[in-house]
């Protein structure tokens, strides 16, 4: 793999909309890329330096303390039942998700099936394994083909949209019959608004089977832990434990202090609710002040962004908005389709969301 079969990054390509959006007299407003800034809690921030002290090697399955949380947080949190030996901690979600196919063996002249929109990794991923992609919602479309990986992502960066326990089912029920690892990433699962997001591991959609399926999660968003790289995945012991041994000798491993922050965040339901309600406060008034200035919201039922339209080219609202002071992704960094929206996180303080709405109402 040379770097010239990787797509440019598509932050790079921002460098100029946000040195406008900065120039603005009150400053800018980033609603581009949905770093968390809130405060990590101090449960967790207790965790980690409690954990500083550790001098060995940490263990690439992670603790069981860690297992065990991450299994219990699935029961409560989702209604899924894994075993904690089925739970591997990860360094956050976006290393997994760009080495997945390789670690799952995919190569040339194997076929991997990403969404239409969809987080720019997942096309990365294919590409440093060598494999082949196709962008498709529809089993149908992908025809005779038998891909060796599909992926899933409800709720949907960047659409915000939430797919069905039926739509799940049939694509778990399509995969497993041609052979292919169904694998769903499920980083904004607990932030649903409209619609409740369901996981691919829920019995409703997995037939209460876990074979071929894996759920990818992050810490990033739920508890403000993109810092810490911190995830983990989850379903099918057996491909988990095929993933456990390929990380083992390229040394993919969590550090301790990390392992005992995620433990602390997976046992605590309470900084997860009070940050959703963050999030939800933020969302209401975003969305209000969108609409009131022409713009529509489509999906957005769940996760963390807005998906809106001006009905005009993705990066002429980039730059309008840029000029008064706010900044955002253009859709066409998750796929051709894109090119008629913006994504606009909800990952800002209060006050800067504020000056957004005002800003937008000029």
């Amino acid at each position: 793999m040379s770097l010239a079969q990787l797509p440019d990054f598509p932050w790079d390509t921002l460098a100029e909309a946000g040195a406008r959006a900065r120039a603005h007299p009150d400053g800018i407003v980033d609603l581009s890329i949905g770093t968390p800034i809130d405060p990590v809690p101090a449960v967790i921030q207790e965790a980690l330096t409690g954990a500083a002290w550790i001098p060995g090697y940490p263990a690439t399955h992670g603790t069981p303390a860690l297992r065990e949380a991450a299994a219990e947080a699935q029961r409560r949190r989702h209604g899924v039942t894994v075993d904690p030996d089925a739970v591997l901690p990860t360094i956050g979600s976006k290393e997994l998700v760009a080495w997945l196919p390789t670690l799952l063996g995919a190569g040339p002249g194997d076929l991997v099936v990403i969404p239409p929109l969809g987080y720019p990794t997942y096309e990365v991923g294919v590409r440093l394994s060598g494999a082949s992609t196709l962008r498709t919602d529809s089993t149908v479309a992908v025809g005779p083909a038998r891909p060796v990986l599909v992926w899933l992502n409800s709720p949907s960066n960047p659409t915000g949209r939430v797919l069905p326990a039926e739509h799940l089912r049939k694509v778990v029920e399509w995969g497993r019959s041609c052979g292919a690892v169904v694998v769903s990433d499920e980083c904004y699962l607990t932030l649903g608004w409209e619609s409740e997001p369901v996981s691919i591991l829920h019995p409703s959609v997995s037939g209460g089977s876990l074979d071929g399926l894996l759920a990818v999660h992050s810490l990033s968003k739920s508890s403000c832990l993109a810092g810490y790289r911190a995830g983990y995945v989850t379903g099918d012991p057996s491909l988990v434990s095929r993933l456990l041994a390929v990380r083992k000798h390229a040394g993919m491993i969590v550090p301790h202090p990390v392992q005992a922050a995620i433990t602390a965040a997976l046992s605590d339901d309470t900084h997860v609710a009070e940050q959703k309600a963050r999030y939800a406060a933020r969302r209401a008034v975003l969305r209000t002040a969108l609409e009131d200035a022409g713009f529509t919201v489509d999906h957005s039922e769940a996760g963390l962004y807005l998906w809106a339209t001006r009905g005009e080219d993705a990066w002429a609202t980039v730059d309008r908005l840029a000029a008064r002071g706010i900044l955002v992704a253009p859709g066409t960094f998750y796929g051709p389709t894109g090119d008629r929206h913006v994504r606009v996180a909800l990952t800002a303080t209060d006050e800067r969301v504020e000056a957004a709405a005002k800003r937008l109402a000029e």
